[in-house]
């Protein structure tokens, strides 16, 4: 099962898209945008999961496709 993990910039102003903790694939502006485009990633390759991470790196949400 592949992870998708968004994840805050240090300073909270972009948000990455990472596959498996690797260099980020994408950076977005709003927090909704990189959710959306992790979730649109992990249909693409199902059986998948998104992980929604804070600040501190911590799972706040996580949703299975």
């Amino acid at each position: 099962m592949k992870t998708y993990s968004v994840v805050p910039n240090v300073d909270v102003s972009g948000w990455f898209v990472k596959l498996e903790n690797v260099a980020p694939e994408d950076v977005y502006e709003a927090k909704d945008d990189a959710i959306a485009a992790a979730e649109q990633m992990a249909k693409e390759n199902t059986p998948s999961m998104v992980e929604i991470m804070d600040k501190n790196h911590n799972v706040i949400e996580e949703k299975r496709f």
